[in-house]
C-alpha cells in the first residue's frame, strides 16, 4: 500500500521542480529574443554598474578602507564614522583577547572593502567608552550612519573562547548587515535588538576642545 505522506512529498517537488523549469525556460526565451540593441544596451548598463563600482572602491580605499587602522583620539573616531557609511571600530586594550580580535580584524579589513575597520584604545577614550558603555574588552561597535547598531561583546557569541574562526566573526558582524555578505547568516534576525546610540559630533558639546 502506498504512502500517502510519501506521495504528497513527491507531487511537492515535483511542482517545485516543474515550476523551477518553467522559469528557466521563461529566461532562456526572453534572451533568445534579444536583438543587437537589446545586448548592447545590457552591455552599457553592466559598464555603467562596472564603471560606478570602480569609482566607490576608489573613494573607499582614499578613505582608508581595505586596511586595519588605529585611531588615536576620540575626535578622530568621529571623523571617521562621518566619513564611512559602515564602521567596526574595536574597542581595545594591550592584552591577548584583544590581540586575537586583531587577527581577524585585519583580514576581514582586506575581505570588506565597503567598510571601516579600525581600533581605537579604550582607556584613552574614556568619553567615548562612557558613551557608548563599553565595559568588557575587546568590544566590537558597528555602526552604520553614524550611529551604533550593535555590539559584539568579547567572545560570547563567538563559542566563548579565543580559538573561533575569521568566518565565525565575519557571520557575527553580517547579522548587523555592516559588511555585504552572501552567506546564510546574513538572512538571520539579530537574535537581540540594540538600543542604537548616536554619536554624532554634535552631541559631544564640549570634548573637541580636549
Amino acid at each position: 500500500m502506498a504512502n500517502p505522506i510519501q506521495e504528497i512529498i513527491e507531487k511537492q517537488v515535483l511542482t517545485v521542480a516543474k515550476a523551477m523549469e518553467d522559469k528557466l525556460d521563461d529566461e532562456i526565451a526572453s534572451l533568445e529574443k534579444l536583438d543587437e540593441d537589446d545586448l548592447e544596451v545590457l552591455r552599457e548598463r553592466r559598464l555603467k554598474q562596472m564603471k560606478k563600482m570602480a569609482e566607490k572602491k576608489k573613494r573607499w580605499m582614499s578613505l582608508g578602507h581595505g586596511e586595519y587602522s588605529e585611531i588615536h583620539s576620540e575626535k578622530d573616531f568621529f571623523s571617521v564614522v562621518k566619513a564611512s557609511e559602515r564602521v567596526v571600530c574595536h574597542f581595545y586594550r594591550e592584552n591577548w583577547p584583544c590581540k586575537v580580535m586583531d587577527k581577524h580584524m585585519s583580514i576581514l579589513a582586506k575581505q570588506h572593502i565597503e567598510t571601516r575597520f579600525v581600533k581605537i584604545q579604550a582607556e584613552k577614550s574614556p568619553f567615548l567608552a562612557e558613551r557608548l558603555k563599553i565595559v568588557v574588552l575587546p568590544t566590537l561597535a558597528l555602526i552604520k550612519n553614524t550611529k551604533v547598531d550593535d555590539y559584539v561583546v568579547g567572545f560570547n557569541e563567538l563559542g566563548g573562547k579565543d580559538d573561533f574562526s575569521t568566518e565565525d566573526l565575519e557571520e557575527r558582524i553580517a547579522r548587523a548587515q555592516v559588511i555585504h555578505y552572501e552567506g546564510e547568516s546574513s538572512l538571520k534576525p539579530k537574535s537581540t535588538p540594540q538600543v542604537r546610540r548616536n554619536v554624532r559630533q554634535s552631541a559631544r558639546s564640549d570634548s573637541d576642545s580636549e
